[in-house]
């Protein structure tokens, strides 16, 4: 009778392994269906920022309020092939935007290398463009920008690193595209601009989107959102 006992403890431990194999496969796929919500959650719409709070706000495309709305003013730039970039270079493109100096020791690196899969991703998309302003533009001349996009493989054209006046990228960061958190405290031009936020610009020049720009799940989520921001229809 040994081998009848032997024989129903094998059958129970293939069951338990049936049901452990089971539930692992089980497991794994709700992960697969909680990714995949959690990859389509923003698709549908994306909100509209127009402060310093963030706070988001829903308007309807084409609408009188989503035209009325904040937008990035015009500005004038130089990039890193000496070439004049403004608010028309970037004409029906979205815009992943942030501030940067070739010389910074720290956070720098990490966001250029999270705006490398950025670039890696859509560099055969001609309606993304990437704008990168230095904070120290009089440091960061176009020999200087030129030697850090040869280093950092930067697609010239599709990612743009640009100079010039200082009030005026200043005043861009902090007025317009509100890259700082400090609420309430008021800085002049000698107060240095630094911030890790990467933000995502639509055609009408409007912010859609902030993004912690040295972590890499919020960049796998500008990823997603620049998809959905493609389909929008304006």
């Amino acid at each position: 009778m040994k081998w009848l006992y032997h024989l129903k403890i094998k059958g129970l431990q293939l069951v338990f392994f049936g049901f452990l194999i089971c539930n692992i496969c089980c497991k794994s796929e709700t992960k697969k269906e909680k990714r995949k919500v959690i990859e389509t959650a923003r698709v549908e719409s994306l909100p509209y920022f127009g402060d310093i709070t963030f706070t988001p706000k829903w308007l309807t495309p084409g609408s009188e309020e989503e035209k009325n709305f904040h937008k990035i003013p015009p500005f004038n730039l130089t990039n890193q092939l000496g070439e004049e970039v403004t608010l028309d270079t970037f004409n029906d493109k979205l815009m992943v935007v942030d501030f940067f100096f070739t010389s910074c020791p720290g956070i720098c690196l990490k966001m250029t290398a999270n705006m490398t899969l950025i670039q890696d991703e859509f560099k055969n998309d001609s309606e993304v463009s990437i704008l990168s302003h230095s904070v120290t533009p009089t440091i960061d001349s176009v020999s200087v920008l030129q030697d850090y996009a040869k280093k950092y493989d930067v697609i010239n054209n599709k990612w743009h690193l640009v100079t010039g006046n200082k009030q005026e990228i200043y005043t861009l960061g902090r007025e317009h595209y509100f890259v700082e958190n400090d609420l309430g405290e008021l800085k002049s031009v000698d107060d240095f601009l630094h911030t890790e936020n990467f933000l995502l610009i639509d055609k009408n020049k409007h912010i859609r989107g902030i993004y912690n720009g040295l972590n890499r799940a919020s960049i796998a989520q500008l990823i997603i959102d620049i998809k959905a921001l493609k389909k929008e229809v304006i």
